[in-house]
């Protein structure tokens, strides 16, 4: 635990002035303090403020490469946590640090855990929050996919298509359920299906959703989503549309003339092939 040198002979000494310190920055760049103290709390210059907005279980510490977790709770409130973010996503993967401090000198301190906010349930104006520590990250796949379908996200260093071209800004003119009502420029049926949705502003702003369906009705489209926005869109509101991509080599040579950067094996064997074995009196 980083700081334990500073720390132990405080929680050696019997009588301590102990609390824990809270920092949490989500991937938009707003970030929160919290303390378990009664008072505010100052390190390097951030304010942690008092509160019951953070608790948590004990760790659980362990040693080699094996992940440490633990479950935040707390209680959802306008000067913290709210639950209009929670459900837009903002505070999913969001950074987490959570420190000891003796309080009467907070140049003695150590650090508790360090990793990432993972899956966020709430109920009754609370909330709990898994806790990822820092080797979670080592469960993530690395090396190349080797498949038929393309395995670059469209837009991206690999794929190399420039979005200004294949993504439209529009204003939301009605909204029924999951399916939104949008003026766009004539685009073939599908166009936009498997795409991707970004709110510009609103309640729902700053949160992305996968496209479902896309129809055209007279000059508008209907953009059906897979899943709701946890903040409501409304008619007024600002999103950006982006093309769908089904990562078929067709798709890339007709519908983005990008078939030189296709990170795909169309000509692959199928699973049958690769599985199967010679037969006396068969033919190749």
């Amino acid at each position: 635990m980083s700081g334990v040198g500073t720390l132990g002979p405080h929680l050696k000494s019997g009588a301590t002035t102990l609390c824990r310190c809270w920092c949490i920055l989500r991937r938009d760049g707003v970030s929160f303090a919290f303390t378990d103290h009664d008072l505010p709390v100052e390190l390097d210059g951030i304010t942690y403020a008092p509160g019951e907005a953070m608790t948590a279980r004990s760790l659980e510490r362990t040693t080699g490469l094996s992940v440490d977790n633990s479950e935040a709770m707390g209680a959802l409130s306008d000067a913290g946590l709210t639950e209009g973010d929670i459900l837009a996503g903002r505070f999913d993967g969001a950074e987490i640090e959570l420190r000891l401090v003796n309080w009467a000198r907070t140049e003695e301190r150590m650090i508790l855990f360090r990793g990432e906010i993972g899956e966020i349930e709430r109920a009754g104006g609370a909330f709990k929050a898994e806790l990822r520590g820092i080797a979670e990250r080592l469960n993530t796949p690395r090396g190349r996919l080797y498949q038929r379908q393309c395995r670059a996200v469209l837009g991206d260093t690999e794929c190399g298509v420039d979005l200004a071209g294949f993504s439209h800004n529009a204003v939301v003119e009605a909204v029924e359920g999951t399916v939104l009502t949008v003026p766009l420029q004539p685009r073939e049926p599908g166009w936009f299906a498997q795409g991707t949705l970004h709110v510009l502003d609103g309640a729902a702003r700053g949160e992305t959703r996968s496209i479902r369906t896309d129809e055209t009705v007279g000059a508008n489209r209907r953009i059906g989503l897979w899943t709701a926005t946890g903040g409501a869109i409304v008619p007024g509101d600002r999103v950006r549309i982006l093309a769908g991509c089904d990562k078929r080599a067709e798709t890339c040579r007709a519908k983005f003339a990008n078939m030189t950067n296709f990170r795909g094996c169309p000509h692959m064997p199928d699973e049958d092939w690769l599985m199967a074995y010679p037969v006396s009196g068969q033919g190749s």
